[in-house]
């Protein structure tokens, strides 16, 4: 009799074990499904992201692009890339044309909400077509910040505290930085620029650049093209080349040897690690590489 008993209790006992178990599993299951899924672009839209979702309840935040790739310019879109948006509830894009798959997006995902950064920002730099790369300018930067803040409160108004609270406090550290770079005394000055991504950072410092399209993974110029910078250079006295760190500097290389000029490697924080704190860290060192630089 007692061991039927014991036998019983046990029983008892993994019945028990097995309904706790099924209960977390449902409520695991119940909070995915809640969840509130925002899916970036590329890097810099994935750490602003960060800044403003930092704390926020049941929001999950991913990058479409992989951290280390580069702009996304004529970036083409994969089966993996496809994938997270199948579960995604709103895309986050930084806009000016730099996602050039934008189309195919709401054409095979209609029910995801787009979120274009960058739809108040007017300080734009274009010649034969808009230069995307805004981010580089802290202000610009600082506008695509109110935008998607603005739009994750209409879209998911249940953490609207926590992204305005977020936004505020980004905003700060984002305007002391741009203090900072308001202390440099380089405007006037001259300089070549590999990489039209590096354009908005030197326009806010006053520098005077010329910058040459090139081919960013190899960095080449035509022979013609060549030539006619490396006169410039010499006519004009420049003594600094800019190209970003990620770039080939091939290119930047012969212009130097021929003219003597220097090289100097900025960061167009288009890749990086999964820390919030990024850009402000990649436009730090951006800012002490533009104190030391001798023109």
């Amino acid at each position: 009799m007692k061991k039927k008993i014991i036998l019983t209790a046990s029983f008892i006992i993994a019945i028990l074990v097995i309904l706790i178990v099924l209960a977390n599993l449902l409520k695991k299951e119940e909070n995915e499904n809640n969840r509130f899924r925002i899916l970036t672009s590329f890097y810099p839209i994935y750490v602003m992201t960060l800044n403003i979702t930092d704390g926020a309840n049941n929001v999950e935040v991913s990058n479409m692009a992989e951290h280390l790739t580069g702009c996304i310019h004529d970036y083409t879109l994969n089966t993996s890339d496809l994938r997270k948006f199948e579960n995604a509830d709103v895309f986050i894009q930084n806009g000016k044309g730099l996602e050039s798959f934008t189309d195919k997006i709401i054409e095979l995902y209609p029910n995801v909400k787009i979120i274009n950064s960058a739809e108040k920002v007017d300080n734009i730099i274009q010649d034969e077509e808009v230069n995307a790369h805004i981010w580089l300018s802290i202000d610009n930067y600082i506008k695509q910040l109110n935008e998607v803040t603005e739009q994750l409160v209409n879209l998911h108004p249940e953490n609207k505290t926590v992204y305005t609270n977020n936004k505020n406090i980004y905003t700060e550290k984002l305007n002391n930085l741009k203090s900072e770079y308001e202390t440099l005394n380089i405007s006037k000055n001259k300089a070549i620029c590999l990489n039209e991504a590096l354009e908005y950072l030197l326009k806010d410092v006053g520098l005077e650049t010329t910058t040459i399209e090139t081919d960013h993974e190899q960095s080449t110029l035509s022979a013609k093209n060549l030539k006619s910078v490396i006169e410039q250079i010499k006519q004009e006295n420049i003594k600094v080349i800019f190209i970003d760190k990620n770039d080939s500097d091939k290119t930047a290389d012969t212009l130097a040897q021929e003219t003597g000029a220097k090289i100097y490697n900025l960061n167009s924080g288009m890749s990086g690690n999964d820390n919030k704190d990024d850009y402000l860290r990649i436009m730090r060192e951006n800012l002490e590489l533009l104190k030391n630089i001798e023109f």
